[in-house]
């Protein structure tokens, strides 16, 4: 494999093929990234076989069988292990004494996360819990995606309020008003272009926006 300075294109281990691991794995795949997939489910090896670089039926909670199979090449590594806590814990400490730098490990509970963190996983990602989230912030309309961040800062893609519709955001002054900023307009049939402040918009146009999430919230309520 690939040498592990070339972080930015160098393969990346997958282990896990269930739908959070293969849908990571594809995505990287189609991204032109290297991906050597590690699932014990002989049926999902198999499923998909033709559609990564490198799919093995292997046990991941073995280090002997990670070692065999070269995992401590890679610097990047993602464990889509979810039904067993204890099969996700074995396969981070294995990815973890043979140095993998940057792990990605789906975590079911804050507990399992947490236990995660504490034993060398430097990303964990809660898929579930963060698409319930994504999904409430949804459920009102206005907004079309939403994307938090640390410390309660997040960008949305969103409708405009009609008090914007028909100014320039200069004249809307959004972010005076609201403490928000309208980083984007898509007009329809058009790219996304940065906003400006003489940038007029319709409502027919979609913004991206950014700001604090309860500050975006308030925003996205407007009639």
């Amino acid at each position: 494999m690939a040498d592990k300075k070339s972080e930015h294109n160098a393969p990346v281990l997958v282990i896990g093929l269930g739908r959070f691991g293969a849908a990571v794995a594809e995505q990287l795949v189609k991204q032109g990234r290297e991906v050597l997939a590690i699932e014990r489910n002989a049926d999902l090896v198999q499923k998909w076989a033709a559609s990564l670089t490198h799919v093995v039926e292997a046990d991941a909670t073995n280090i002997d069988a990670l070692r065999q199979l070269g995992a401590q090449e890679f610097s990047s590594a993602v464990v889509g292990v979810g039904t067993s806590i204890e099969s996700s814990v074995l396969i981070t400490v294995n990815l973890v004494d043979l140095g993998i730098e940057h792990l990605w490990v789906k975590a079911i509970t804050p507990s399992h996360g947490k236990i995660l963190t504490r034993i060398g996983a430097n990303h964990v990602i809660y898929p579930e819990a963060d698409a319930g989230v994504r999904a409430a912030h949804l459920v009102g309309g206005r907004m079309l995606d939403f994307i938090e961040f640390d410390d309660g800062f997040a960008i949305v893609k969103m409708y405009p309020p009609k008090e914007t519709q028909g100014f320039t955001l200069a004249e809307s002054q959004v972010r005076s008003k609201y403490g928000v900023t309208i980083v984007g307009v898509k007009s329809p049939g058009e790219d996304f272009t940065y906003a400006q402040p003489h940038t007029k918009v319709t409502r027919r146009d979609v913004l991206i926006v950014s700001g604090h999430v309860d500050l975006l919230e308030r925003f996205a309520s407007r009639p």
